[in-house]
């Protein structure tokens, strides 16, 4: 039995006058998606606990089947194992984005955060920048490394509140704040002022550093300040393989999914040009999951990140693009290749959690889920079109979400 999961991260959304009080999901074409509902069993699924934010590592670990209750110590950490970082018992890792905030106010906290994401930075120009915040901010106990894009990892060994908390610090994620002033949303108080000073001093190191001088000539916006967010201890993931006695491979250009997979046993595949936007190489992906069950993986998890991009910088015409490609790239040709390989097999497909259009972030209302098994193609609900409304006609709904892989996984 071979076993694939299609996840489009922050595929799911609200109805949005935009689309004529439809989702994206609802709007797209998507042949392939609608065939697997057409002959699938589908329902809603409770990713995230109500008690939790609805991050991805949250929402990606339950689709895996690892109670984010349990599990779920931040992101940072599943990011720092993906870049291939060592962490100590006394180290913490630290999301660090590099942002875009606006420049004419005097004082810091007065700006407004414009872009969580500095325009999707490249890596390259990103990795300069990274660097020079390294090499001024860092020392014997805090380093800051380099990521993808916009994302990136501090690494602080016993930091400010360690003793106290095992987050640390509560900080805000930057793409909840959105066309915000910052200065309510800093961290404050004795320890939250150690990390408020390494964002301050961030932006005096990189609002005119020679990369974001070139950036702002070529009509892009700078990434002028560093946020800091999601700390987190080294996590401990049992074994995927020893629980399902199966051989997995985890696709993805997110460092955060890629981390969790490595840190539950699973072969992490890059793809070149996998960018986590609406410009990645999706046949890439498709093509190194069929690469991946040709090498013997019983499990394979393409994860995509572009619909999530699209929501945070509200692009709904990109979303539903998105979406098209995940259906015509990635899904049409890995079904195309299972089929003609002729053993039995199953496709989950689901979002981890929402990323509505109109808010610009996660939400964490159940998503939209789908499996199809290519030995039983009976219906459950008798819809032919995979969204979030058709897939409440069946009635089923899955909470907590970390238990639906038992029913697409037969142990």
């Amino acid at each position: 039995m071979k076993y694939f999961v299609m996840l489009g991260d922050g595929m799911a959304d609200r109805k949005n006058a935009i689309f004529n009080n439809n989702t994206p999901l609802g709007l797209a074409k998507k042949e392939t998606m609608d065939y697997l509902m057409s002959h699938g069993y589908s329902g809603k699924v409770k990713t995230v606990p109500d008690s939790m934010v609805p991050e991805s590592d949250t929402a990606n670990l339950a689709v895996l089947g690892y109670d984010p209750l349990i599990y779920s110590k931040g992101r940072s950490p599943l990011e720092a194992a993906s870049m291939g970082l060592e962490m100590s018992p006394d180290d913490y890792a630290i999301r660090c984005n590099v942002v875009t905030l606006t420049e004419d106010e005097e004082k810091y906290e007065d700006k407004i955060i414009i872009d969580h994401s500095a325009d999707e930075i490249s890596t390259e120009e990103a990795d300069l920048l990274i660097k020079a915040v390294n090499n001024a901010l860092g020392n014997d106990n805090i380093r800051f490394h380099t990521g993808i894009s916009y994302r990136h990892c501090l690494l602080w060994k016993n930091p400010p509140g360690y003793d106290k908390d095992e987050r640390i610090y509560d900080f805000v994620r930057p793409h909840d704040i959105l066309e915000r002033r910052i200065g309510e949303y800093l961290p404050k108080g004795e320890i939250g002022d150690f990390y408020r000073q390494l964002m301050e001093k961030s932006y005096d190191i990189l609002n005119n550093h020679p990369v974001n001088q070139k950036r702002r000539s070529l009509g892009k916006r700078p990434a002028n300040s560093i946020w800091l967010w999601s700390p987190g201890k080294k996590p401990m993931l049992s074994s995927f393989t020893d629980k399902y006695n199966l051989k997995a491979a985890v696709i993805s250009a997110v460092d955060l999914i890629k981390g969790i997979g490595i840190c539950a046993g699973f072969e992490s595949i890059d793809v070149e040009g996998a960018t986590g936007n609406v410009h990645t190489n999706f046949s890439g992906k498709a093509q190194a999951a069929i690469d991946a069950f040709e090498r013997g993986n019983d499990f394979v998890y393409v994860h995509v990140e572009a619909p999530d991009e699209c929501g945070h910088r509200a692009e709904a015409e990109n979303k539903v693009k998105s979406i098209e490609y995940i259906d015509s790239l990635i899904l049409k040709p890995v079904k195309e290749y299972l089929d003609s390989c002729g053993d039995d097999y199953k496709i989950l497909l689901l979002p981890d959690h929402p990323t509505p259009l109109e808010i610009r972030t996660h939400s964490n209302e159940p998503v939209p889920f789908v499996i199809f098994d290519s030995r039983n193609q009976t219906p459950n609900s008798g819809a032919t079109k995979y969204d979030e409304d058709n897939c409440n006609l069946s009635g089923v709904y899955i909470d907590p979400g970390y238990t639906l892989i038992d029913k697409f996984i037969e142990k």
